[in-house]
């Protein structure tokens, strides 16, 4: 791309934006320029035009997205035949299990969930369509990052807070790296709460027609009621029939 055809004012708005989640749903002005890392008059500027145009609420004091944000994913959502094609296999696969399934897409150095069948809460957070998660740490994520060349993968680890979200993260890149390789390998992965204790889950690649790989799906179980050992026997046959069904239907 050319440097003339890049709108750097539209990019510090969705910047801006991407301020606002789940542990900062409210913002002053000064808050998001810490959290953007740009200047308190860009930042006012964005949000108040956010105000204006009705994707944001401002108090005199805090900031908060209004539901009109949701037409910038929704607008995704409608034009990516994904979602609606694998929620009804979703729904048959989480009610197959007895456990929750989803399916995830990879963006940079995280997940982003586009469909999900929820049976059970088994996170603090709840997750749903358009939920994200670090990739490096979720069964998803590792299955995506193993679809990747070894040298785009290493990049995106590069990129990432390997932070230990619990004291079974692995936080070590070469690990991780040699994960991936035995992901790829052996075509799934498995997590064992190190992404949150108490959660465990398994992840199979969605590949299309031509072999390429779209997107991920996984099966997540309360680790009291399901050892991560035993994750494979129970539920990578449901998986891998859920991923032969879908093979054929998607671009």
């Amino acid at each position: 791309m050319r440097e003339t055809d890049f709108v750097s004012g539209f990019a510090r708005g969705l910047k801006v934006i991407e301020a606002f989640g789940e542990a900062q749903p409210r913002l002053t002005i000064a808050e998001a320029a810490k959290i953007t890392e740009l200047d308190r008059a860009t930042v006012r500027r964005s949000l108040l035009t956010l105000s204006e145009l009705g994707y944001a609420d401002y108090d005199g004091k805090f900031f908060t997205l209004t539901p009109k944000i949701l037409r910038l994913g929704h607008a995704y959502l409608s034009a990516t035949p994904l979602p609606a094609l694998v929620q009804p296999y979703l729904d048959q696969l989480s009610e197959k299990a007895g456990q929750s399934a989803s399916a995830s897409v990879l963006d940079g150095t995280e997940v982003v969930y586009v469909a999900r069948a929820s049976q059970r809460r088994v996170m603090s957070i709840n997750l749903m369509p358009g939920s994200r998660l670090p990739a490096y740490c979720a069964s998803m994520g590792r299955v995506l990052l193993a679809a990747l060349p070894e040298a785009e993968a290493r990049e995106i680890l590069k990129r990432t807070e390997l932070r230990a979200n619990t004291p079974l993260t692995n936080t070590d890149p070469e690990e991780l790296i040699e994960e991936l390789r035995r992901v790829r390998e052996q075509g799934y992965a498995v997590i064992d709460q190190e992404l949150e204790l108490g959660l465990c889950s398994i992840a199979v690649p969605l590949m299309n027609a031509r072999g390429q790989v779209v997107a991920a799906l996984n099966i997540g179980a309360p680790a009291a009621h399901v050892a991560a050992s035993e994750l494979a026997e129970r539920y990578l046959p449901l998986l891998k029939e859920t991923q032969g069904a879908l093979r054929p239907l998607v671009q």
